[in-house]
């Protein structure tokens, strides 16, 4: 009796991603809801600049690489010329949160019909560590080598909150992979924000938050207790919006 077995939408190649980094957690997640509905023939991903740029690599539906930041733009493009393609875009922070922050919001506020994936490290990972704008305040990266500096810097932008406040979006959930009930739940919050976009209900986003030892300068078992004592109490796990539970208070 098979027990735990790779899913079909996830192609069977090493990944490149440093240990105990948890985008290869995400990377199985997504594989699983697209295998979990039965649309991994009709799926498109968009992969742009960050360390998830070769993500086309690893799933087994169509993938697209966008320029830095402008995955939700090239999702809605194929999105409205393509009406029953099932569409998602694969983004980091510094790629979501800064040069994409414009296509992300305005596809927000247009409530283009997409699933965006959020991997939120607080920092810039494969451009060698620099300050996201989700480091935390006080966070050293070789941008703020001695502390993110509210002062200097400002506040790190929470996406999930502000996202949640534009009536396009349709459901806004941040999840964590740092341990077993927070990877079957953030399945759970991945496989509704695909299923809401085949329901046509609206954007959908996930934020996950996700380690980066390497940047951190701290081993996997210290990253995952970094995000959860430092990372967890600045971005609180929750979902932000969803249509659903309004509907059902009416």
């Amino acid at each position: 009796m098979v027990v735990f077995d790779r899913p079909k939408a996830l192609s069977d190649v090493p990944l490149h991603y440093c240990p105990g980094c948890t985008h290869g957690i995400v990377h199985r997640l997504v594989a699983e809801a697209i295998d979990d509905l039965g649309v991994v023939d009709k799926t498109v991903g968009i992969a742009p600049v960050g360390c998830s740029v070769f993500a086309y690599n690893y799933f087994e539906c169509d993938m697209i690489e966008a320029a830095h930041g402008r995955a939700p733009a090239v999702a809605t493009g194929v999105k409205r010329t393509n009406p029953d393609t099932v569409v998602f875009t694969y983004q980091g922070d510094g790629d979501l949160a800064a040069i994409g922050t414009a296509e992300t919001v305005h596809a927000c506020a247009r409530g283009e019909n997409l699933t965006i994936i959020f991997i939120n490290n607080c920092i810039y990972g494969m451009t060698g560590g620099q300050m996201a704008p989700t480091s935390m305040p006080g966070q050293v990266t070789t941008t703020s080598p001695y502390g993110r500096d509210r002062k200097i810097q400002g506040s790190p932008i929470r996406v999930c909150e502000m996202l949640s406040t534009l009536d396009g979006v349709a459901y806004a959930e941040r999840v964590s992979v740092d341990c077993p009930k927070n990877v079957l739940h953030a399945k759970k919050a991945i496989k509704k924000a695909f299923q809401n976009q085949i329901d046509k209900k609206g954007l959908s986003i996930i934020e996950v938050l996700s380690t980066c030892p390497s940047n951190w300068g701290k081993s996997p078992i210290e990253s995952l207790e970094w995000l959860r004592n430092e990372m967890m109490p600045y971005y609180p796990l929750g979902v932000y919006k969803d249509i659903d539970a309004k509907e059902e208070d009416k």
